[in-house]
């Protein structure tokens, strides 16, 4: 098991160092695909570079954007969005359908059997190369692993990964999702398992930039029993997402 450095309460650990941005504008919306292009395609070559320097696809539209901003350079550091249901085509498929059609194990769990206007996908999170430059984690857009903790004589927290899924799930809060689908590396989806964030593998492995299972989280589940020092994380991030919503003049 992962165990979380008891020092410094992590809430208080994220304050310090990042802050959550919802991409309601299309400048903010911008700066998420330029985060992106920065990431998939100059980074890690993913997907193809463009010439206006933003990385896009079809989904971009009907998706709910989010930044991570450093406090003290001021920088976007990290992105991720959260693929919605096509309002005029509501059995459109979402990205890991396509994809994991011949691995999905629909006596698990089918996709298509839920409300579509209650279901996501989490896609394109994305931390920039500065952020993720320890060992193994140079071919990735973001991970989580043991040595993300530190050690008992020099413990640390992965504030900004963790970051980016507490925002997702306040996202889906706001919006009344309630099942929340992702393509992962095992290896993530076993120690987001560890750390508190549960997820479910609903398929086998497919071949995806690597090796990838689809999986799925339950928001109200997940919400309802994250330990204590990732709730103080949750918190911090959901007022902020609540905040800016409102500042934006958004129903919440």
């Amino acid at each position: 098991m992962i165990n979380l450095p008891e020092s410094t309460s992590p809430g208080e650990g994220f304050s310090k160092y990042f802050e959550i941005v919802p991409a309601l504008s299309e400048t903010q919306k911008n700066a998420a695909f330029a985060l992106r292009h920065g990431v998939y395609c100059e980074d890690l070559g993913w997907e193809p570079t463009r010439g206006d320097g933003k990385e896009t696809d079809d989904y971009d539209a009907d998706s709910l954007h989010c930044l991570v901003r450093s406090v003290s350079s001021g920088d976007f550091v990290g992105c991720v969005r959260l693929v919605l249901a096509r309002p005029a085509d509501l059995g459109h498929p979402l990205p890991f359908e396509e994809t994991c059609a011949q691995t999905l194990d629909r006596s698990i769990v089918d996709p298509a059997t839920f409300p579509r206007e209650r279901i996501a996908e989490v896609s394109r999170l994305a931390i920039v190369g500065r952020y993720r430059r320890r060992r193994g984690e140079e071919r990735t857009a973001g991970t989580l692993d043991e040595s993300s903790f530190g050690s008992p004589e020099q413990p640390r927290f992965p504030y900004l990964l963790v970051g980016l899924y507490m925002a997702v799930f306040a996202l889906a809060e706001l919006h009344g999702l309630q099942k929340l689908f992702l393509l992962v590396e095992p290896r993530l989806a076993r120690h987001l398992n560890q750390v508190g964030i549960g997820n479910q593998q609903i398929g086998d492995p497919a071949q995806h930039r690597g090796v990838r299972i689809p999986a799925m989280m339950d928001v109200g589940s997940v919400t309802a029993h994250l330990k204590p020092r990732l709730r103080t994380i949750f918190e911090i991030v959901q007022k902020e997402v609540t905040t800016a919503y409102r500042a934006a003049g958004c129903a919440v």
